[in-house]
Order: structure tokens, then C-alpha cells, then sequence
């Protein structure tokens, strides 16, 4: 079993108002030495909602990217706010980006972006039971909202306006989870 590299020095060579740059030199249990760069990681942790009016239909938003500098189809999705637990947090970033709160929210899986430079971690949260309720957001502009049947998913995700691996990820996720309901 490969036992994990000792970091020998990380220090921060880049920052903006968003992002630091760290430079991290690692000594590998072979002895190799090795100089990486990686995104510092955010102290706050994120959520990412699949919310489900019925076992056939996913609520989605379409929001501004501007790394992309277009409108893509997505998941509602937020930082948690300071001492925020995850569950707080889904809900209150489902209501304030798509108008809906959640009667259950079960967590699907922990995920990360890039993990050879950045350690962004974000949990899908399967969200149901949804009824009507908003919260003033932070977005600069409304959100379009829409729905989409999981039965048609694959035209979805063919789409040039869906390109987001993770919210592709959880979106299979919740369909898996909703047949394997359905055949018991």
C-alpha cells in the first residue's frame, strides 16, 4: 500500500480577489521530490440540490456562467454560510434559486473538482417533497426555472446548454435512486 507523500512546504505565490495560487513541494514515499501548484481551497463547503416534484420530474434553473460567458442549464447550487449545516443550506439555496423548499433531503455523494489542483468539495442532495417557498437570493439577475422529465435525461444531457460534469453526475444519480424505488 502507497503510503501518502509528506508536504514539505506550501506557500501562497498568487492571489485575487476569488482564487489563490499555492505552490506545494512534495516528497513521495519513493523518495521523488516533486513542485505542484493548486487552487487554494475555499474554507466553505458548497451543496448541489437534484430536486424532484415527482419521481419523473427534476426542478432546473438556467444561470449565467460567466467562465463560459453563457447561459447553461443547471442544478440550483450555494455555498454554506458560515456555521450552516448542509441541510440548512440546501434548503435555503433551493428556495432562493428555484422558489421551492424540501420536505426531505437525503445526500447522494461528496464531490470534488479537479482534485490534482483543487480540493473544492461539493454534496449532492437528492431533494423531495418540494412545495412552494422563496427566499431573496444573491444572484444579479432572476433565475430562469424549469422542469425536465428524468425519463428523458439523455436528451438532456445533449444538449449544448448542459455541460456541467458534476450536475450530469448527481442528475444520473437521482434517476438511478428513483427506479431502483420503483422496482422495489
Amino acid at each position: 500500500m502507497q503510503h501518502k507523500p509528506e508536504i514539505l512546504e506550501t506557500r501562497l505565490i498568487a492571489k485575487s480577489r476569488l482564487f489563490g495560487i499555492e505552490e506545494m513541494k512534495i516528497r513521495f514515499s519513493n523518495g521523488a521530490e516533486r513542485t505542484y501548484e493548486r487552487l487554494r481551497t475555499p474554507p466553505i463547503a458548497a451543496v448541489m440540490m437534484v430536486p424532484l416534484l415527482d419521481d419523473d420530474t427534476v426542478v432546473l434553473i438556467r444561470e449565467y456562467g460567466a467562465g463560459l460567458e453563457e447561459y447553461q442549464l443547471t442544478l440550483p447550487k450555494g455555498a454554506l454560510d458560515d456555521g450552516e449545516d448542509w441541510r440548512e443550506a440546501a434548503d435555503r439555496e433551493l428556495r432562493e434559486e428555484a422558489g421551492y423548499g424540501a420536505g426531505r433531503l437525503t445526500l447522494l455523494k461528496r464531490m470534488t473538482l479537479s482534485p490534482g489542483y483543487m480540493g473544492h468539495q461539493i454534496r449532492a442532495v437528492l431533494a423531495e417533497d418540494l412545495f412552494p417557498a422563496t427566499l431573496p437570493g444573491d444572484e444579479p439577475e432572476p433565475l430562469e426555472v424549469l422542469t425536465w422529465r428524468l425519463s428523458e435525461l439523455d436528451a438532456l444531457i445533449q444538449r449544448e446548454d448542459m455541460t456541467e460534469a458534476r450536475v450530469i453526475a448527481a442528475l444520473y444519480m437521482a434517476r438511478d435512486i428513483v427506479r431502483n424505488r420503483q422496482q422495489g
